[in-house]
């Protein structure tokens, strides 16, 4: 079952609610995706910590062969 954008940039916005969010849908399936989050509470933590905030926020869509969203190229951010 393919994911819209939105629905993961509403996930992602549950958790960081501040964040500037951009959603791409890469190949146009509704199963590879690219996401930007720039956030000012990434400050203080290195990519790994900040990414897995992301992920946490996701909140399972991407778990395992089940999971709906297959794909996320994800960058993470603090704001200039």
């Amino acid at each position: 079952m393919a994911i819209e954008a939105q629905e993961i940039e509403d996930l992602i916005r549950t958790g960081f609610p501040d964040a500037r969010i951009t959603i791409t849908d890469l190949a146009g399936d509704g199963n590879h995706f690219a996401a930007e989050v720039i956030d000012e509470s990434f400050r203080g933590q290195n990519r790994v910590q900040q990414q897995r905030a992301v992920y946490a926020a996701l909140k399972g869509k991407m778990d395992g062969n089940h999971g709906e969203l297959h794909a996320l190229a994800l960058t993470t951010k603090i704001p200039d």
